[in-house]
């Protein structure tokens, strides 16, 4: 038999993600899944799945679940404190993020709001188990796709879990690699495709101003606060394909840098482009963080791209597993 998970507090927006699902955006369908994937990643490694398996997406407060059914084994990618309850009415032991831990049924996990980032991964071992909708469990909650239903959890859900392939061994992130994750750095774009939209001294105002995300940033697009800026040739154009990471500057001047669940069209000129290893980065940044801007070209991005992968590699090789730690030792004398 394989556990399931009781929802008793969802948080303020969890929802399915997995990698979600490339390959439609001609068709109108974004791709969605996790916000930052590497995050995704370890959690999954850490419970002992593969990279690509669903999981809980939890945004800035967390939530609580119970497991029924069996025991299962969690990990948790994010800066939070998380508490568990072997059963109920019985007190509640700390628990480190960034380790896998083996929940007996009936067990109460208690995620607390993220202490750092906008976002965390709660993988289970066997993954979160519901129907794909064009190859992908990820919820797309603006079209009511993916997922649970197509939106976030509520009270009294209860997800599924797939089958383990067998009872996996503790395992850690070393806490000096979480850093990596909220890491203050500029934010890498390539200039374009229509910088020609912008005068030469806008681009240089685009490129030097200090941005902080709105309030209004979600996981379909982030609206920055900071310098508007002007256009040359008004600010609409013939519509055409959004990438992730394309900065519009609609007609206001406040830069919007489309993500996951964006639109995959749009008619307002695009001054650069996010490169794709720093799309994770901005994933995690809060309402009011401060952000900068660095121009690269297409060969650095891929450098950048590269060495972002080549360490993720290397921090799932050298996840630190022990056969004989003791697994949850204060619920398991």
């Amino acid at each position: 038999m394989s556990a399931r998970l009781l929802v008793l507090a969802p948080g303020m927006l969890t929802t399915v993600q997995d990698r979600g699902r490339p390959g439609y955006e001609h068709m109108g369908v974004p791709p969605s899944g996790a916000m930052d994937p590497g995050a995704l990643r370890l959690a999954n490694a850490l419970a002992g799945n593969p990279g690509d398996l669903a999981a809980l997406e939890f945004t800035v407060t967390g939530g609580r679940l119970r497991v029924l059914d069996a025991d299962c084994t969690v990990a948790f990618s994010g800066s939070a404190t998380l508490h568990v309850s072997a059963a109920s009415g019985m007190p509640a032991s700390k628990v480190a993020p960034w380790q896998s831990h083996r929940l007996p049924a009936g067990a109460t996990l208690t995620i607390g709001p993220l202490e750092r980032g906008m976002r965390g991964y709660l993988a289970v071992c066997g993954g979160i188990a519901v129907d794909p909708v064009l190859g992908s469990a990820s919820t797309l909650t603006r079209a009511v796709m993916g997922g649970i239903e197509g939106r976030a959890l509520k009270r009294d859900d209860v997800l599924a879990i797939g089958r383990a392939r067998a009872r996996t061994q503790r395992r850690w992130v070393p806490l000096r690699h979480t850093a990596w994750f909220y890491r203050d750095a500029p934010i890498g774009v390539i200039l374009g495709p229509q910088q020609d939209h912008f005068s030469i001294s806008e681009i240089r105002r685009f490129l030097s101003a200090t941005y902080r995300l709105a309030p209004q940033s979600d996981r379909m697009g982030l609206r920055l606060d900071g310098p508007t800026i002007a256009h040359a040739q008004g600010a609409d154009i013939i519509t055409d394909p959004i990438a992730a990471g394309s900065i519009q500057i609609p007609g206001a001047g406040q830069p919007l840098i489309a993500m996951n669940d964006r639109q995959t069209t749009g008619g307002y000129p695009k001054i650069a482009t996010v490169i794709s290893a720093d799309l994770p980065r901005l994933a995690q940044m809060r309402p009011g963080q401060p952000l900068r801007f660095e121009a690269m070209d297409a060969a650095g991005a891929v450098e950048r791209l590269r060495a972002d992968t080549q360490w993720l590699d290397a921090r799932e090789r050298e996840l630190r597993a022990d056969p004989n730690f003791p697994i949850f030792p204060l619920l398991f004398p």
